[in-house]
């Protein structure tokens, strides 16, 4: 079969549908990606081995004029290359994408991995995505949640039939690649790390706040954050505010890099107080390298977190519970701070490897084939 997985954006098909790639061309498929061009295109083709597919779309807005030129760009590519099933990621494709498919006579699959704003903050913006949700959501012949909270949002606003719905465990980790280190090492000082875009909604206020608390009591902790800015759509903190706010040197902003789990090894705590997530693949991974969390207790992250097992969930919207978490971990003795660490390892083997995320998607891909 042709299979064409669309997404908003290459660099997220690279980072986080890789290991799906790799499970479809294995099963004899030929994968298309399908995605805006950025830095990453050029790589789905020379190291991934999947054929790019150019499209324009922009990541965020609402503009209906707009949206109806990209659902005609998504019929015309889908018209083109003809897939037998197209998998759908992130919210215009999700919304667009199907009923272009639909249009075209090709089944689809989609993946809803987190609300985004619209469903954190509520006005007409809000409303007018739940009724393209429950006219796109029409069409898929699966749709699959990473978290049951999101699934029950949309059964309850009926947005989608539950039969045509399942779980996933968020995108699913490698816990192969993935893997503690050898040895239990307690930094010194102490390094807390966050991993996200620099997004109000990944809480990254909070973090600052957090971070303000914690040094004002233990001055050599060490308050990383790694992530790209990101100012498109008003979600984004803009440049000149971000940097105003590092001036204060409670956090070291680290850029993006390519090599998280080099990171993620050289923290003792990793951190990510967002406002709501599908599955967030970043805490995933510390899970899998066998760090202790500190997230928020929302839909997407408290799945990641058996709290006072593998870490602690905090308040959302709240630096000064933020704060007191983050204290807890680090006044933690060695041996269960190290016992921490293990739990989170134990949790991403038993309930997060990637391989249960690869059985249902390649399972929904042969059934489509076999209608």
């Amino acid at each position: 079969m042709r299979v064409a997985l669309v997404i908003n954006t290459s660099w997220n098909i690279w980072n986080f549908r890789a290991s799906l790639v790799r499970a479809l061309q294995a099963a004899g498929h030929e994968v298309l990606a399908i995605a805006p061009p950025d830095d990453y295109s050029a790589r789905l083709e020379t190291e991934l081995g999947c054929r790019f597919v150019p499209i324009l779309m922009e990541n965020k807005g609402t503009n209906p004029v707009k949206d109806a030129a990209l659902t005609r760009r998504f019929y015309q590519i889908y018209r083109r290359e003809r897939p037998d099933v197209v998998l759908h990621y992130t919210i215009k494709p999700n919304i667009y994408g199907s009923i272009a498919a639909k249009l075209a006579g090709i089944p689809s699959i989609n993946n809803v991995s987190g609300l985004g704003t619209v469903f954190i903050i509520k006005n007409f913006v809000s409303k007018v995505a739940l009724g393209l949700y429950r006219f796109a959501f029409r069409f898929p012949a699966k749709v699959f949640f990473q978290n049951g909270d999101d699934r029950q949002l949309f059964l309850d606003n009926g947005l989608v039939r539950q039969e045509i719905t399942d779980l996933l465990p968020g995108s699913g980790v490698d816990t192969r690649k993935f893997r503690p280190a050898g040895q239990f090492v307690r930094q010194i000082p102490f390094v807390f790390l966050m991993v996200a875009r620099v997004l109000y909604e990944k809480g990254v206020v909070e973090y600052f706040e957090a971070a303000k608390i914690i040094r004002s009591v233990l001055p050599g902790t060490r308050i990383q954050l790694l992530g790209g800015l990101d100012e498109a759509g008003g979600v984004g903190v803009p440049r000149a505010t971000f940097e105003e706010w590092l001036k204060a040197g409670d956090i070291e902003y680290l850029g993006r890099s390519d090599d998280v789990a080099a990171h993620l090894h050289k923290a003792d705590c990793v951190v990510l107080p967002s406002y709501r997530e599908g599955t967030p693949k970043t805490l995933l991974e510390a899970a899998a390298v066998g760090k202790p969390l500190v997230t928020t207790d929302v839909p997407g992250c408290r799945e990641t977190v058996v709290d006072g097992l593998n870490g602690y969930l905090c308040q959302v919207r709240s630096g000064e519970d933020l704060a007191a978490k983050m204290l807890k971990v680090l006044q933690l003795p060695e041996a269960e701070l190290e016992a921490m660490g293990k739990a989170s390892r134990h949790l991403a083997e038993t309930k997060f490897d990637e391989r249960l995320v690869l059985e249902k998607y390649l399972s929904a891909v042969a059934a489509v084939q076999r209608k």
